[in-house]
C-alpha cells in the first residue's frame, strides 16, 4: 500500500487509456491458440502483425494500420513456416521487414511489399537455420542493422548477420533450462535473458560470458520476464512461492538484493512487460488479464510507482505494443497497444490529457528514429553505438525503407550441391554493374510476372482442393 499512500508528483498519474471504437478495431481473426507465452502481435507504424491459427503450417496476418474491420478469410498471410509461428518482431530499421520464429525449427526474415500483401507470402528473404527445437523467441539488435537475436528450446541463443545469413555468435551453454525471454540493453551490447531454472543473467555475447546472474529472482515455478531499462537496470516480473505475481527491479553490478520488491496479486497469468525508455513507463499485460496496469520507473524510494489501471472486459490473448515513433502526438498519446482478443485485434490508446494544443515536448523527448546507428560488421567487431534519436515534434513520416539485400558468404564452399537461389545473389558484383539497366529492369519485371503466376497458380489449387473436399462431403 505504500506505493499508493503517498501522492507523488507526476505527469503520468493521470494517463487515460481508451479502448478504440469498434470500428477501428480488426475483426475477423483466428488469433493462434498455440500454448506460447509470446505476445502474437508487433506492430510499427506501417503494419500490426498477428500471428493466426494456420492448417498445416504456421502463418501471421500483416495489415497495414488502415485496414481496419472485418478482414477477409481469404486475406492473405505470410506463410513459409512448416510448423506453427511462435515469435514475430519487426526490424526497428525498416519498417517492411519483419522476423518470425517458429515450431519448425527455423527463423525467416521476410520483405513485406510497401501497401502490405496482395497475395500470401511464402519466400522469405532469407531462412535462418542453426535451432535443433523449435525457436520461440526473436529480437533485432536495437541499434545495429541487420542484427537479429533468436533463442530456441534448445536452450540455445544464436545473433544472426541477417544480410549474410550467417549465424556469428552461438550462446549454447550458458542456460541449462529453457529461456523464457531475451532483452537487449540500450545500446545493444549486453542481453538480459530469464529461464526457467530462475536465474537472470547478464551476458555479453560478443566476449561470450556471463557478467551478472541471480539465482531465484522470484521463487515461484511459472514463467519469469526480464527486460533491460535505459539507465541499465533490469526489470523483472514472476511468482513468488506463493503463487503470488511480483515485479522487482534490479542493479546488475549488484543482483544480491533487488532495489525495489513489489507484491501485486494471485492470477496466474505471465506478466508480459512493456517498456517505454523515453518515459520511464511500465506497462504490465498479463496474459488471460482484462487489464493493463502502469507504473513509473524513478530514482526515488519506492523506485516503482504504480500510477494506474486500465481494465476491459474481455481477457488479451496477446499484445503489441507501437514504437514511439508511430503515435500520435496531436493527441498526447503516449503509448498504443493492440490487444488481441479470441477472434479480434483492438487498439488501445493511452493519452495524458493536456488543454493546450502544443506540442507537449515534456512528454515527447526525442526518441529511437529508424536509422541504424551501427552496420552489423562494426558492431560484430566489438563497436557500440546508441539510438540514433529523432524529434516527434512534426509528427513522424514514414520515409523509403530500402529492400533487405542478403549475400551470402562463401556459399559454394559449404554446400557442394544443388545450386540454390543464394548462389545467384553472390555472383560477382561488378560483371552485374556493367550489365544494362534496362536488361535489368526486364528481368526483374519477368521474375515479378512469374512469381504472381506462381502465386495465383498456388492459390487456385488450395481453392481447387478445398471445393473438392467440399464436395466429396456433400457426394458422403
Amino acid at each position: 500500500d505504500t506505493m499508493r499512500r503517498v501522492v507523488r508528483q507526476s505527469k503520468f498519474r493521470h494517463v487515460f487509456g481508451q479502448a478504440v471504437k469498434n470500428d477501428q478495431c480488426y475483426d475477423d481473426i483466428r488469433v493462434s491458440r498455440v500454448t506460447w507465452d509470446s505476445s502474437f502481435c508487433a506492430v510499427n507504424p506501417r503494419f500490426v502483425a498477428i500471428i493466426v491459427d494456420a492448417s498445416g503450417g504456421g502463418a501471421f496476418l500483416v495489415l497495414p494500420l488502415h485496414k481496419t474491420g472485418r478482414i477477409d478469410k481469404s486475406y492473405p498471410t505470410v506463410c513459409g513456416h512448416t510448423g506453427p509461428v511462435l515469435d514475430i518482431d519487426w526490424c526497428p530499421h525498416n519498417d517492411q521487414v519483419i522476423a518470425s520464429g517458429s515450431e519448425d525449427c527455423t527463423v525467416m526474415v521476410w520483405q513485406i511489399p510497401e501497401n502490405g500483401l496482395t497475395l500470401s507470402l511464402t519466400e522469405p528473404v532469407v531462412v535462418l537455420e542453426g535451432h535443433s527445437k523449435r525457436v520461440g523467441i526473436v529480437a533485432w539488435h536495437p541499434t545495429a542493422r541487420n542484427v537479429l537475436l533468436s533463442a530456441g528450446c534448445d536452450n540455445a541463443i544464436i545473433i544472426w548477420n541477417v544480410g549474410t545469413g550467417e549465424a556469428l555468435i552461438n550462446l549454447d551453454d550458458m542456460h541449462v533450462d529453457m529461456i523464457y525471454n531475451v532483452s537487449w540493453n540500450r545500446n545493444g551490447s549486453l542481453i538480459c535473458t530469464a529461464s526457467k531454472d530462475k536465474k537472470v543473467r547478464v551476458i555479453d555475447p560478443r566476449k561470450q560470458e556471463i557478467v551478472a546472474e541471480k539465482e531465484k529472482t522470484h521463487e515461484g515455478a511459472r514463467p519469469m520476464r526480464a527486460i533491460f531499462l535505459a539507465d541499465g537496470n533490469i526489470f523483472t516480473t514472476g511468482f513468488s512461492r506463493m503463487s503470488e505475481r511480483q515485479l522487482a527491479l534490479w542493479n546488475p553490478k549488484n543482483m544480491e538484493e533487488p532495489i525495489a520488491l513489489h507484491e501485486m496479486d494471485t492470477s496466474n497469468g505471465v506478466l508480459l512487460p512493456f517498456y517505454d525508455p523515453d518515459t520511464n513507463i511500465i506497462y504490465l499485460c498479463g496474459k488471460g488479464d482484462s487489464s493493463i496496469r502502469y507504473f513509473e520507473i524513478t530514482d526515488e524510494s519506492p523506485y516503482v510507482h504504480y500510477l494506474n489501471t486500465f481494465s476491459s472486459k474481455e481477457p488479451q490473448r496477446g499484445m503489441g505494443f507501437m514504437p514511439k515513433r508511430g503515435l500520435d502526438v496531436n493527441k498526447c498519446e503516449i503509448a498504443r497497444f493492440f490487444k488481441l482478443h479470441e477472434r479480434k485485434c483492438e487498439p488501445i490508446i493511452m493519452t495524458v490529457p493536456r488543454k493546450s494544443d502544443l506540442f507537449q515536448d515534456d512528454l515527447y523527448p526525442d526518441t529511437a528514429g529508424p536509422e541504424a546507428a551501427l552496420e552489423a560488421e562494426e558492431w560484430f567487431e566489438g563497436k557500440n553505438a546508441d539510438p540514433l534519436l529523432i524529434s516527434l515534434k512534426h509528427g513522424y513520416i514514414p520515409g523509403k525503407n530500402r529492400d533487405l539485400k542478403v549475400v551470402k558468404k562463401n556459399i559454394l564452399d559449404n554446400k557442394p550441391s544443388g545450386n540454390k537461389k543464394s548462389d545467384l545473389i553472390s555472383a560477382p558484383k561488378k560483371a552485374a554493374d556493367a550489365s544494362n539497366p534496362q536488361n535489368d529492369a526486364k528481368l526483374e519485371e519477368i521474375l515479378k510476372e512469374l512469381k504472381s503466376i506462381k502465386d495465383t497458380i498456388s492459390n487456385q489449387d488450395e481453392r481447387i482442393a478445398k471445393l473438392e473436399q467440399q464436395m466429396a462431403k456433400i457426394g458422403d
